[in-house]
């Protein structure tokens, strides 16, 4: 198994567990909303450090599968960089024509009212 291979299934398992973190977030408390007077209540205890686990979490969590990510465009084999697409290949033109009959009368008959 490659660089790459193992690095991407590390972005899987980073972004799966991204987003198990940004759900189990109370979407009510906490936010930017509470930094601009929103929340008017102070969370106490082992809430509130439970809220920073998972807002440290989350951005540990982003800014390491960011950091994966550009990881694994270093990890892509560019062994071969001569090869271009088979689309863009002028020299390998198929010019076979099709069989066409040209004896049969291929017009449709016109309907009259």
């Amino acid at each position: 198994m490659g660089s790459f291979s193992i690095l991407l299934i590390l972005i899987v398992i980073v972004a799966f567990f991204l987003v198990v973190v940004i759900m189990v977030q109370n979407p009510k408390g906490g936010g930017l909303s509470s930094s601009f007077g929103g929340g008017g209540t102070q969370q106490l205890g082992g809430v509130q450090k439970t809220t920073d686990f998972l807002d440290k979490s989350t951005w540990f969590l982003a800014i390491f599968l960011i950091a994966l990510i550009l990881a694994s465009n270093f990890a892509i084999d560019n062994t071969n960089e001569s090869i271009e697409s088979k689309a863009l290949n002028t020299e390998e033109v198929d010019t076979q024509a099709l069989p066409f009959d040209n004896s049969q009368d291929l017009s449709l008959p016109l309907k009259e009212d």
